[in-house]
């Protein structure tokens, strides 16, 4: 039996909460479990097999979810407690304010947010010394309000200080152009994304504007409710960590996911999407396979965050697929083909750059699906965009009394903003080099010698 490496889950904020219990009520139905955890009749040994990975068994064979559910309000825990889900969580995972951060960074990551967290931290020990082999954390929360990103990403630093050998995977709801809940939404997403450059090993982008549409366009509903919204992303959460949970054909986990994925440490933010994506009315008309789930998942209407693949270049990706009947050899071919199809956007220095993994167990809803991830260049005009508000704000210095009141400095905002702009520079460089540049810079660096340029050897 192959060893388990435990992930634990962090969910930070309104939007964080809602998101994961969504990703919880996705993740017990695909291991036959019902809404206390208990295993269902008829679940196959496939589906309990690695309940572990994300559970820990309590007595009379319930699995309780590793993780805590944070707030620093209190209405978003009665309305966990208040849902069908009540029962799943462990009574001391339930850790929350009374206050609420008030769309306020400042406040998440330096007043309200710094007094609870020695109690989330305390908390967060008991749910790793449980652990046999700990694999590392994913962390839930949007970027735009107080809570997820002040407190969300105090936590990471602190998770970083405490355990710098495990992995810290992100799922960030980043704030949308058109789909904008407060004002103060660019200071909070910069303050954020300066904090997830520094500490998180992978952070998975979405945004509500790409969601909206694909949810309008793709899937024809009109008015998208925050369920339909949370859904989606819990799809995608479920698609991403289906190798960690269920045997396949290549078992993967988060450590090797980062490493074939990340060329450059900073630039380990990621765009992902989910195939297949059909309205219930085309749903019978269509016949699913691997080219037909291939082509969706490069489309850019099936992309998660508001950004065109189209407008960078990929640097690495990976593919899970799930389904009974899924060879590799299909999946292998039709990955190939996609490179060679679509040549010019994958850059030319890095060879082989996709990665793929099968599981056999299907997702709850379809008989075989795909989840892409990738690196691509594009993820740049999500800075952009948010960094175009924040300077707008800034330089005005507009909203900015309400985070100096929380003790704040007002250098922590030049400091945040400028490592924005160095992150947006890094992806550009990347995006237009060629192999001839980096040969460019090998010669120069006296690496190469002989008439053929071949490598020197290390003595």
């Amino acid at each position: 039996m192959a060893l388990v490496r435990e992930l634990v889950t962090l969910q930070v904020g309104q939007a964080g909460n809602q998101v994961a219990t969504s990703f919880w009520e996705t993740v017990l139905k695909e291991h036959g479990l019902n809404n206390e955890g208990n295993i269902e009749d008829g679940a196959t040994h496939v589906q309990t097999d690695r309940l572990d990975v994300f559970f820990s068994e309590a007595e009379n064979k319930k699995y309780v979810p590793r993780g805590l559910q944070i707030d620093l309000e209190p209405s978003t825990g009665d309305a966990i407690r208040g849902s069908k889900l009540g029962h799943l969580f462990r009574p001391s995972g339930f850790i929350f304010g009374s206050s609420g951060a008030g769309n306020n960074w400042a406040k998440g990551y330096y007043t309200e947010g710094a007094e609870l967290v020695d109690q989330i931290l305390d908390q967060l020990r008991h749910e790793t010394e449980a652990c046999d082999n700990l694999q590392g954390f994913q962390l839930v929360h949007s970027l735009g309000g107080g809570t997820g990103s002040g407190l969300g990403t105090l936590l990471l630093g602190k998770l970083r200080e405490e355990y710098p050998d495990r992995m810290l995977a992100t799922y960030s709801i980043l704030p949308s152009p058109k789909v904008s809940e407060t004002v103060v939404e660019p200071y909070n997403a910069v303050l954020s994304f300066h904090q997830l450059t520094e500490n998180a090993d992978l952070v998975f982008n979405f945004d509500n504007e790409a969601l909206y549409d694909i949810l309008n366009k793709t899937l024809k509903k009109p008015n998208p409710t925050y369920p339909d919204l949370n859904n989606l992303i819990a799809k995608v959460m479920s698609g991403i960590t289906t190798p960690l949970r269920f045997p396949g054909q290549l078992n993967s986990d988060l450590r090797k996911l980062a490493t074939n994925l990340i060329p450059f440490p900073r630039l380990h933010f990621l765009t992902t999407s989910y195939a297949p994506l059909a309205s219930a009315s085309a749903q019978s008309y269509q016949k699913l396979s691997v080219p037909d789930l291939t082509q969706q998942l490069l489309d850019p209407g099936h992309a998660m965050a508001a950004s065109d693949i189209r407008s960078g270049k990929f640097l690495t990706a990976a593919a899970y697929f799930r389904g009974e009947n899924v060879s590799s050899r299909a999946v292998e071919e039709a990955m190939l083909g996609i490179q060679q199809k679509n040549s010019e956007h994958f850059v030319e220095w890095i060879p082989n750059c996709t990665q793929t993994a099968l599981t056999s167990v299907p997702a709850a809803d379809s008989p075989m699906s795909a989840t892409f991830i990738s690196n691509n260049t594009c993820v740049q005009d999500l800075f952009r965009r948010t960094h175009a508000q924040f300077s707008g704000l800034f330089r005005r210095k507009a909203f900015l009394h309400w985070y100096t009141g929380e003790g704040m400095d007002e250098m922590e905002m030049t400091e945040a903003e400028s490592n924005v702009i160095d992150l947006v520079a890094e992806y550009q460089q990347y995006q237009e080099a060629g192999v001839d540049d980096y040969e460019e810079e090998y010669a120069e660096e006296g690496a190469y010698e002989g008439e053929e340029g071949a490598p020197v050897e290390e003595q």
